[in-house]
């Protein structure tokens, strides 16, 4: 360390300025309903204007917005929700990142393909003593699990 920087260091020790922290770079993903050329204009420029945003994509077809920059994800949802459209942060996983993709409150007709429902209880219940005996028994991991074949 130089005798610079250790200035440098004592006198920000020494300030009485008190630093804003800095925001971090971060994508926001929106789903929002669009309908023609004209919805995702619409949206594209209300995204666009907001300060620190540094680019914005828009996917039509499964209703998706990805705002990239320094904003932060309320003030985008607002903007979006300023146009009159209908907005939410995106609500979907990709299926494989799921446990248990098909259980009731995961699954969702209206998702895109190859994604579910983000959902934080996705827990079943434990197999009770029987149900785990017959699922061991065909496992791939007992070398005598199937001598039916």
């Amino acid at each position: 360390m130089g005798v610079g920087a250790t200035l440098e260091y004592f006198s920000e020790l020494l300030s009485a300025k008190k630093k804003k922290k800095k925001k971090l770079l971060q994508t926001v993903d929106l789903k929002v309903r669009m309908d023609c050329e004209g919805c995702e204009l619409k949206i594209k420029n209300a995204l666009s204007s907001l300060k620190g945003v540094k680019s914005v994509d828009i996917n039509r077809k499964q209703h998706k917005a990805s705002v990239t920059g320094y904003a932060d994800a309320k003030k985008v949802l607002k903007k979006a929700r300023s146009t009159g459209k209908k907005a939410e942060l995106w609500p979907y996983v990709p299926y494989n990142l799921v446990a248990h993709p098909y259980v009731a409150q995961v699954y969702d007709k209206k998702a895109p393909p190859g994604y579910v429902r983000k959902s934080e209880n996705t827990a079943i219940t434990a197999m009770n003593p029987v149900e785990e005996q017959y699922t061991t028994m065909f496992s791939d991991d007992n070398p005598n699990a199937c001598s039916i074949m």
